[in-house]
């Protein structure tokens, strides 16, 4: 069951496998394990980034295709919802029409910049999404009438999914284990069950015979072709499943943030960060999807807090908790990155997977 159901794909490593479960287990029951508005946020933006991650990963490390417009994409899911809710109806149907919406759009450039730029060379089609991606976040950014411009776009979910909800019988008096039944709980579990079957969905995808073209497309795309492969095709088709998933995830984002806007959606920032998680975790593994976006969101939400109390402890001893300030976090996590680079040179899945 457990195989079919990740594709006969298994982790292949004891200690992986046990971080996995951990990371995942922790997710699923993250607003009892860890209530709070905070730590609760935080699980919601390691499922969507996984996401995201994953669909990332399907492109530069199963195809070797190397993407900066994958946030555009991601956008163009979050804007969808957005506009879906806005302009119909405060709806399941408003919502759902909208992210569909929005993973079209994202098909359809994908499928128009893969057919005019994926028979160049890897680095030029990387300028190439660059330069679309950019020029889409300034068109978002100025048409203020539609998106919102730098202020965004604030909207209403269902009633269903809105804090005011309130579910559960008398006997349970509203809570579970200390926890609120509410909408808000709806939300996060409609987010990690999404997130889980978009994962599943890109984990058959890779196994399939459809995956493994790709992967020898990666290795030599010279022979593949010579074999009888339609290199461009497949690239095409990676590339628009690509653009397609990583629009569910904004679609996701959108839904839990319940707002929209160039910085939180479409900004290089996050591009970096999705590159960097993908390093961390390991590419061409799907599975370092689920590690790099956990020890990189983590990071990025608590270790500022860390260092501050790192500091305090070692106040008496002189120049270190300077280093150590909290205001620095910054300089630590490209230090954190550096360091993982280093001893992880394949990700840490791919180190897991060879020990």
């Amino acid at each position: 069951m457990i195989r079919a159901l990740l594709s006969d794909d298994l982790p292949r490593s004891r200690v992986l496998t046990l971080v996995l479960l951990g990371i995942v287990l922790c997710l699923a029951l993250a607003p009892f394990l860890f209530p709070g508005v905070r730590t609760v946020d935080t699980a919601a933006r390691i499922c969507i980034f996984i996401v995201l991650v994953a669909s990332y990963d399907l492109l530069i490390g199963f195809t070797g295709i190397v993407s900066f417009a994958h946030t555009m994409f991601f956008g163009f899911g979050a804007y969808g919802v957005a506009f879906g809710l806005i302009h119909l109806d405060r709806s399941f149907w408003a919502m759902g029409l909208g992210a569909a919406g929005g993973a079209l759009t994202a098909a359809c450039v994908a499928i128009v910049i893969g057919l005019f730029s994926l028979r160049v060379r890897a680095i030029f089609f990387a300028m190439i999404t660059l330069a679309v991606a950019s020029a889409v976040a300034v068109l978002f950014s100025q048409l203020s009438s539609i998106t919102g411009g730098e202020d965004g776009l604030t909207f209403k979910l269902p009633r269903v999914l809105g804090p005011a909800f309130k579910f559960g019988t008398e006997t349970l008096d509203g809570r579970l284990f200390g926890v609120r039944l509410n909408g808000k709980l709806l939300a996060y579990y409609l987010v990690f069950f999404s997130a889980v079957l978009l994962f599943l969905g890109l984990l058959r995808l890779v196994n399939s015979p459809f995956g493994r073209v790709l992967k020898a497309i990666r290795e030599n795309e010279f022979r593949a072709e010579a074999i009888g492969y339609p290199v461009i095709q497949y690239r095409v088709a990676a590339s628009c499943i690509s653009a397609i998933t990583a629009a569910c995830a904004g679609a996701l984002y959108a839904i839990w943030l319940r707002y929209v806007g160039p910085e939180t959606t479409l900004s290089m920032e996050i591009m970096i960060n999705v590159l960097l998680m993908v390093v961390i975790g390991g590419m061409g593994t799907l599975y370092g999807a689920i590690v790099g976006a956990a020890v990189f969101v983590l990071a990025q939400n608590y270790l500022r807090n860390l260092m501050g109390a790192a500091a305090t402890l070692m106040q008496d001893i002189p120049i270190l908790p300077q280093f150590l300030s909290a205001d620095r976090w910054l300089l630590w996590l490209g230090v954190l990155f550096v360091l993982s680079v280093y001893f992880f040179p394949s990700g840490v899945v791919g180190r897991l997977r060879r020990s």
